[in-house]
């Protein structure tokens, strides 16, 4: 097993959330976040970007689906915990996810906020 797979101990996982993923938590093993949506549609964005993240990196969450949220959990089964690729995946969830690129310097101007027609993820 590789550095990379050798599970951390919960008070290494608390620390490292509240440094690097402040909206994730430790939950019976595994590190967590819900992400709030608007509805349906926005429940599907989220669910089908967090799948194209785990296939690309072979690292694969349990998801909850529901209307109005997707809740995703990360647990390297073969360390039976929390390993550097719960953390880098989940990083790049919340990279990819929360990302608002009416907020930054961008050409994008990104979805319109005030408009639930188009809204579709309760950002943080």
């Amino acid at each position: 097993m590789s550095a990379r797979e050798t599970a951390m101990d919960e008070s290494q996982v608390s620390a490292r959330l509240a440094q690097e993923l402040p909206h994730w938590t430790y939950e019976n093993g595994w590190i967590r976040r819900k992400f709030r949506t608007e509805g349906w549609k926005g429940t599907l964005m989220v669910v089908n970007t967090v799948g194209h993240l785990a296939e690309a990196a072979w690292h694969h969450p349990d998801l909850t689906v529901s209307y109005a949220f997707v809740i995703v959990k990360l647990m390297t089964h073969s360390a039976k915990g929390i390993t550097d690729k719960d953390f880098a995946l989940a990083k790049k969830i919340e990279e990819v996810v929360g990302w608002q690129p009416g907020k930054e310097d961008s050409p994008l101007e990104g979805t319109p906020a005030d408009d639930q027609r188009f809204r579709y993820i309760k950002y943080d």
